[in-house]
């Protein structure tokens, strides 16, 4: 092998030409692959900018990487097995993608000319296409199994037979529970060590051999050792009809996992798959809106969800798969081990957050099912180019830079002290005149008392738009000044308002001595405000005196949920979020209401909560109702922990003005899950995907 290493270094010496003005650069390369990626509808996470000229192993590298390839075995005879792209150079010429490959002779070491750059994007753009049309409707399933502590052969044994049942119904994605070979609550690295398994080891073999047979594939979770380290893992391994494809390691853990395992080193990997790209998270990943955006704008159109939860993981999910336009495939556990309690209600979600089959709440330690049991849906890879994951395309990566930020366990600008807050939404229908408006809220605010904010909808006093609007910040902000003046409070106005000749869909704070205390321009427009509007490029935060820090949001930027995660980094105390919502984006809960131990109101949105559970910041909408387009209502206060009992969410009527009245207090030091809490646990060195271009 040494010789051969030996040769291709000569050939590539004697045969490297000398750097062309024409030879593409790796930046031009990544760009042209990017944008290919994207035309067919597919995000792709490549961030390598330099202007250094292009090898064709690098071409390839970076192929393999947007393409989500495995390794492959190469046979050319001027690329040795050592050179560290053999992999890459075998894995994408098994696609035909290429240009300029012989039969024999890759061209390693040569630069990657403009005509060979042209012809491989075109061959790219044709390989996309035709792997779409290749996909077909297949069933999944989240296989509820109870694993057995201190018995690993016997769990893997009896995984098996659960998996190969479904198997032999024809199902294609079996998707396990986290730790499902072993059990969960081990108390240290000696506890679990006879039971650890590597990667691949006995559990893929085992499993292997099934999804070879029927020509499908399993993820399921496992306590890793990394047979080089020695270092222990929460992780889930993807097998398929090949074998083992590939793992990941749990990047937000729990507490209980912490005492043996390390944390997740992997990032979050995408897997391409003949049923299309899966990628991983597991259990408390969910709790952090990050993991599943990793896995999204790195073109996973499946994400497997091994979890052991006791609520908190599970209630996130339809908001994970709206906003990333991902099928979700989620296994819990529905038994007891050790006190810890976990309740069913696997389920599987499609990319608009559509519940497709649910397995029943186990709500106590009394209602335990030891056995088995799987909830089979059908997915359907025509719904992998959805209006969700299009979205994507929309991002603004230069927003989000302070997702890197990790300011904890020191932070001297957060809020020193909790302030209880008195708070109103004012839900109303928009009229054609701005004085209606005006006479409408001065209506339902005239009998409101001892209130320290009121919040209004976006674009509050000219409602729908219809071509350009005319300017009307001044306006509003007077307006709002002499509310909060009246009433002593602080208002928070939508309003058009122009900048140096551009316009700006913008919401205005006004404190409660009646001065403009802060400004938020909307940084994430849709179609209609494309029209007319600029977008804003902050996502600030502002003091307001007996209140806290006040973040805004407006609209559509609730689809992105780094909003939310900024927000949170600045250590906001209350988002408010004036909308205008008639269901062109998000959608009401279809989580089984009774695994929160003070229900959501029926018709509670998403993405509304997504927002404060996200930043972990009480979080108030303001929503029109009614009118030309039939806006929704359902203004709401989204709490930080409904789940487990801390607070209680609200929403208004679906159909009716109303003022929606609100108490709260901005910090809650002492539960168990909180900002603090989000901020010191974030896992801020795997973000940059989401703030690099």
């Amino acid at each position: 092998m040494t010789a051969i290493l030996v040769t291709a270094i000569v050939l590539l010496q004697a045969n490297k030409p000398s750097v062309a003005d024409s030879a593409i650069t790796t930046s031009e390369f990544t760009k042209s692959v990017r944008q290919a990626t994207n035309e067919a509808g597919i995000s792709v996470s490549l961030t390598n900018h330099s202007d250094a000229k292009l090898t064709r192993e690098e071409a390839a590298l970076i192929l393999q990487n947007a393409l989500h390839l495995p390794d492959k075995s190469e046979s050319f005879q001027d690329v040795a097995d050592e050179c560290g792209y053999a992999g890459a150079i075998g894995a994408v010429a098994d696609t035909s993608i290429l240009a300029g490959v012989s039969s024999q002779k890759f061209g390693y070491g040569e630069y990657l000319t403009p005509a060979q750059q042209s012809e491989m994007i075109s061959r790219l753009k044709t390989y996309y296409a035709d792997r779409q049309k290749s996909y077909a409707s297949f069933k999944a399933a989240a296989l509820q199994f109870n694993p057995v502590m201190h018995d690993r052969d016997g769990n893997v044994k009896n995984l098996c037979a659960e998996i190969e049942t479904l198997l032999e119904q024809g199902v294609k994605l079996v998707v396990a529970p986290e730790m499902s070979t072993t059990g969960y609550g081990y108390q240290s690295r000696e506890d679990i060590a006879p039971y650890v398994d590597t990667l691949p080891g006995h559990a893929t073999d085992a499993i292997s051999a099934l999804t070879k047979k029927y020509h499908a594939y399993v993820v399921f979770g496992m306590a890793e050792k990394d047979a080089k380290t020695d270092i222990y893992y929460n992780s889930a391994a993807l097998v398929g009809p090949e074998g083992y494809i590939g793992s990941y390691r749990k990047t937000h853990q729990w507490e209980t996992e912490e005492h043996w395992a390390a944390w997740g080193d992997k990032g979050v990997p995408v897997f391409a798959t003949e049923l299309g790209n899966i990628a991983i998270n597991v259990c408390m990943d969910a709790a952090y809106f990050e993991s599943a955006r990793l896995a999204a704008v790195n073109g996973a159109d499946i994400l497997a969800f091994p979890t052991n939860s006791s609520a908190q993981a599970v209630s996130a999910l339809p908001a994970r798969a709206i906003q990333n336009g991902m099928y979700i495939v989620s296994a819990n556990r529905s038994n007891t081990e050790l006190g810890f309690h976990m309740i069913g209600s696997s389920a599987i979600w499609n990319p608009t957050g559509k519940k497709l089959v649910e397995a029943p709440l186990i709500a106590s330690e009394k209602e335990d099912v030891d056995a088995a049991s799987a909830y089979i849906a059908t997915i359907d890879p025509a719904q992998y180019q959805n209006a969700n994951k299009a979205l994507l395309m929309q991002r603004r990566p230069e927003l989000y830079q302070n997702l890197m930020l990790r300011v904890g366990p020191w932070d001297y600008t957060k809020s020193a002290e909790s302030k209880h807050v008195n708070a109103v939404a004012l839900q109303y229908t928009p009229q054609d005149s701005e004085e209606q408006n005006k006479a409408t809220i001065q209506k339902l605010i005239e009998n409101v008392t001892d209130v320290d904010l009121v919040v209004l909808p976006e674009l509050s006093l000219i409602g729908t738009v219809s071509g350009t609007p005319k300017a009307d910040a001044k306006q509003a902000a007077e307006f709002a000044s002499s509310l909060a003046v009246k009433y002593s409070t602080a208002v928070i106005i939508g309003a058009v308002e122009e900048k140096d000749g551009k316009l700006y869909n913008t919401s205005v704070l006004v404190d409660a001595a009646g001065k403009v205390a802060g400004t938020y321009y909307k940084t994430h427009l849709n179609e209609s405000d494309r029209k007319w509007a600029t977008a804003g490029n902050d996502i600030p935060v502002f003091n307001v005196d007996g209140i806290g820090k006040i973040g805004m949001l407006i609209g559509e930027d609730v689809c992105f949920p780094e909003t939310a995660g900024v927000l949170a980094t600045k250590r906001t105390d209350v988002i408010a979020i004036p909308s205008a919502w008639y269901g062109q984006y998000g959608g009401f809960f279809e989580i089984n209401n009774k695994l929160s131990a003070n229900p959501f109101p029926a018709n509670a949105m998403v993405l509304w909560d997504a927002v404060s559970e996200g930043a972990q910041s009480y979080t108030i909408t303001a929503n029109f109702v009614g009118g030309e387009k039939g806006y929704l209502g359902s203004s709401a206060l989204n709490t930080l922990d409904p789940l487990y009992g801390l607070d209680q969410p609200l929403a208004a009527s679906k159909t009716e003005e109303q003022v929606l009245s609100m108490s709260f207090d901005t910090l809650q030091s002492s539960w168990w899950y909180n900002q603090e809490m989000l901020i010191n646990s974030r896992r801020c060195d795997y973000y940059k995907p989401l703030v690099a271009d």
